[in-house]
């Protein structure tokens, strides 16, 4: 074994993503705060910055694929591997297979890092099996032969999403090879989306500073840098914010046309994206109207606070909202829900939703929705949102909705769709249901409720 018996010298770059993966997979941490943070206090040099944020959040959001390849080649089972061979593993497998790294070095460096922090035998073991992994670079192909007899375990596999994921996107697409798309941009890095906020400044303040304009927008750029180097994003007179809730923020600004003074209610605010939107796009425009964010965790609601005047700030559970008796002419309700359309941005996410959450969700939506209706004006709009394409939180819960509540009626978006939105997002129901593959955006839903007069 490469240097045995010698005092391990562990790449520091590599030494950094692996107390990332600790960190993330075994106490919870977020990989986008995290990596960030552990990058300002490194002393790596801009190339090894580079190099750990692709080997981090490529491992994250490969681990699934990689664990197979674990489990065939260990002598043990899988779920007796001590959990820091496993990451270690993990990285070592992704350099291998996904990375522009010799075997040499990604054998090496990986045996290093487990010398130095797990010790002697950890790292012979885990140079035995990544030198197994190494002579037999083709593993992966049986997967793909197994596409047309067994579509959803193999891609499950190559992409590296939970098989219920891989089947819930087939449910939502109808087509196996377009779910394949969809899996692929999953795995693709995406740069970040800015928003300048109408009123405080403008996209060419953006372009200025190294944006490019993000089309299909009004108010939209698109990153080359990190979004704090932005002086407006510093300023907190613009934010980061995906072209999809972009989308949702106009369309839904584009039901008010009435001159009559309206009022909003945004009522899942937190951390603030839409709804900083909605307000800075209402107070140019429309400054008569009244607008209040609802958020009922403290921290979100104080995330809230930073970027629309705390004044317009409430902090309730959705549920209980009706208990105050306030009434609304639009409601928004950015619904907690899976996130499983905002995979490419959180590679983490998609190992941490089961079954069971979508359940609890769905109920929570149920929940939410009823609330809304109670505290709808008539002729009022209401406005469905999720950052997911599931069935069960999307079609299925706007169809359930309109079963428990006569009163209510489905809105066809495309009277409100921006001219700039292209009019494929309408599914025949009239709702918007984006798709990162199609639209390069999150796989966000939208429908719009309008309570009978």
């Amino acid at each position: 074994m490469a240097n045995a018996g010698h005092k391990p010298k562990p790449d520091p770059a590599r030494l950094l993503v692996f107390t990332l993966l600790t960190q993330v997979n075994r106490e919870g941490a977020y990989a986008n705060l995290r990596l960030p943070e552990l990058l300002e206090a490194s002393n790596l040099e801009e190339r090894d910055r580079a190099f750990a944020t692709e080997l981090a959040y490529g491992t994250l959001r490969m681990q699934g694929k990689h664990d197979v390849l674990i489990e065939a080649k260990a002598d043990r089972p899988f779920n007796e591997l001590d959990p820091g061979i496993v990451d270690c593993l993990r990285m070592g497998i992704h350099q291998l297979f996904e990375m522009r790294v010799s075997d040499h070095a990604a054998v090496s460096e990986s045996v290093e890092i487990a010398r130095a922090v797990m010790g002697e035998s950890k790292g012979s073991f885990i140079n035995a099996l990544l030198r197994a992994a190494s002579a037999d670079l083709q593993f992966y192909e049986k997967y793909e032969n197994l596409k047309v007899e067994d579509p959803a375990k193999a891609l499950s596999v190559i992409y590296s999403h939970p098989e219920w994921i891989v089947r819930s996107f087939y449910d939502g697409l109808g087509d196996w090879h377009d779910v394949e798309k969809l899996l692929a941009a999953d795995n693709l890095p995406a740069l970040p989306n800015l928003i300048a906020w109408p009123g405080k400044s403008t996209v060419d303040e953006l372009l200025d500073e190294g944006a490019t304009k993000l089309s299909g927008t009004q108010f939209g750029a698109t990153a080359h840098q990190m979004p704090g180097l932005y002086k407006a994003i510093r300023e907190r007179r613009a934010g980061v914010q995906d072209r999809g809730s972009q989308w949702v923020a106009e369309i839904f600004r584009n039901t008010a046309a009435e001159p009559a003074t309206l009022s909003w209610l945004d009522m899942c605010a937190g951390p603030g994206g839409k709804a900083s939107a909605l307000y800075n796009m209402l107070h140019v425009d429309r400054p008569e109207d009244l607008f209040t964010a609802n958020e009922p965790s403290e921290h979100r609601a104080r995330l809230v606070s930073h970027v629309i005047p705390e004044e317009h700030v409430i902090m309730h559970r959705g549920q209980d909202l009706p208990l105050l008796g306030k009434t609304y002419d639009r409601i928004i309700i950015d619904a907690p829900c899976t996130g499983l359309g905002a995979l490419r941005r959180r590679p983490e996410a998609r190992w941490r939703r089961t079954p069971t959450d979508l359940k609890e969700l769905v109920l929570i939506q149920k929940e939410l929705l009823d609330s809304a209706v109670s505290i709808l004006n008539s002729g009022g709009i209401l406005a469905y949102v999720t950052c997911s394409p599931h069935l069960f939180e999307t079609k299925i819960q706007v169809v359930d909705v309109l079963r428990r509540h006569d009163e209510m009626e489905l809105l066809p978006i495309k009277e409100f769709l921006p001219t700039q939105i292209p009019t494929s997002v309408l599914t025949p129901e009239g709702c918007v249901q984006l798709w990162t593959h199609q639209n390069v955006s999150d796989s966000m839903f939208m429908s719009l409720l309008r309570k009978k007069v």
